[in-house]
Parts: C-alpha cells; structure tokens; sequence
C-alpha cells in the first residue's frame, strides 16, 4: 500500500492571517508560508507525528474542531522563551511516558500544546 509520507500543511482560518503568521515566527520559530514557489518552506524536524480523531466535546481540542501539537527539544527553555515575551503558558505537572506536554493560546484564542518527546517517541 502506497502511503503519506508526513504532514505537508496545517491550514486553518485567521482574521488577521499576516499578525498571526509573525506570531508563529517569532514566538515558536515556525516560518510564515512562502509568498512565491521560488522560496522553500519551513522545514520540521524529522519525529513522531500523532493524527488522532477526537470526540467533538475533548478537552484536548479547546472547543476548537483542531489542535496541534509542536515537537519542542528543550520544554523547558521553550516556556522560558514564551513567558518571556509575555504568552502564558500551563506545563502539566504530571509526565508521561511519551513525555512532557504544555499548552498556550495564539494571539486568536487557537489552542496550541508543546510537546517534548520521550520513551518510544524520543528516538
């Protein structure tokens, strides 16, 4: 069987899709979408991927019909970054044996969980 290699997009609607593509810059590292196909797009880390069918009413969703989830290195040094530049930031007190996990809003209220990979999803 033939399959997907990855993830190539994430696309979802804004109101003011330019803020928020310079919010992902600058608070996450994620590059905004090329304006024109002679630039290259951002390019991920190679590590696990979770795609996961969620009931319509999960906490994971925040009321939202998506999440998404970032692989960070450092969890850590990620939420220091973030708290620095003012975006609050909930690390779960509790770890997992997949790791550890924190959750943020975007400047549109979209929720976004960081995820520093362990066990099986480390490697």
């Amino acid at each position: 069987m033939e399959r997907v290699t990855g993830i190539g997009g994430l696309f979802f609607a804004a109101r003011d899709p330019e803020a928020l593509a310079r919010w992902y810059a600058d608070h996450l590292g994620i590059d905004p979408a090329p304006e024109s196909y002679g630039e290259p797009s951002w390019r991920q880390e190679a590590g696990s991927t979770v795609l996961a069918a969620m009931p319509t009413d999960s906490p994971h969703l925040g009321g939202r019909g998506w999440g998404v989830n970032f692989r960070v290195r450092d969890l850590d040094a990620m939420v220091t970054q973030l708290r620095s530049a003012g975006v609050e930031v909930e690390v779960h007190d509790e770890v997992y044996p997949n790791g550890r996990f924190a959750d943020l809003v975007d400047p549109e209220d979209n929720p976004v969980q960081l995820w520093e990979p362990a066990g099986l999803d480390s490697a």
